[in-house]
């Protein structure tokens, strides 16, 4: 589970939740080039630790951006990609320069808003159950008008939830590809297959999980 604070976390916004639109422009000093960044992750990797504050505050953008996807509430991708910069801090030494950084960081990310999502469906199943306006039995509140989780992708989450059980294999790169909008080749990078195994994992995920989707996503 992506741990809750940092001395490198984000700033929590406060009041309502909005939706999580695209990020503010940056400016060319805030936004280095993708190969000023890996070049940031590889002294950083080394235990540079200006590198290291440099390249978190490089990505921060494209972090919370990339979360936006997972969860539409600004306030959950905001959460979320907290945790994801947290997990960079804490683990740059395990990046090797064997991937690009971007590959490696495209799995934190996704995997940081899926947890996430999980965190806000629990909570929002552990709220006090309410009565309903009839007089019948009490219910529990549905996530999609709940405020704890509306706004978030919440079938597509939820598919991928049932997918992980079901194929696993298909997870990865449906969520590389139509999440994170990774080109092929950093997919092929990540995850060690073939270009025509990841466009046929691909192909049979998409098939599977449209069925389970009340809004067409894919």
């Amino acid at each position: 589970m992506c741990p809750p604070s940092s001395p490198h976390a984000l700033n929590q916004p406060s009041g309502r939740p909005e939706s999580a639109g695209p990020a503010d422009p940056a400016t060319p000093e805030d936004s280095p080039s993708a190969t000023d960044t890996e070049a940031l992750a590889a002294r950083a990797a080394t235990g540079d630790s200006a590198a290291l504050d440099a390249l978190l505050r490089a990505i921060r953008p494209d972090v919370v951006r990339h979360c936006g996807r997972f969860l539409l509430f600004r306030e959950d991708a905001e959460e979320a990609a907290q945790d994801a910069l947290l997990q960079v801090a804490r683990h740059i030494e395990r990046f090797q320069g064997r991937s690009r950084f971007s590959t490696w960081l495209h799995t934190i990310v996704a995997n940081c808003s899926r947890q996430k999502y999980r965190e806000l469906k629990r909570r929002s199943a552990e709220q006090p159950a309410l009565p309903n306006q009839t007089g019948a039995p009490e219910s529990r509140p549905d996530p999609r008008t709940t405020s704890v989780i509306a706004g978030s992708r919440v079938d597509l989450l939820e598919a991928l939830e049932r997918l992980e059980q079901e194929s696993p294999h298909l997870v990865a790169p449906l969520v590389y590809r139509d999440l994170c909008q990774m080109d092929y080749a950093e997919i092929v990078e990540r995850l060690g297959i073939p270009l025509g195994t990841v466009k046929s994992r691909l192909h049979h995920a998409r098939r599977q999980i449209r069925p389970w989707l009340t809004s067409q996503e894919l």
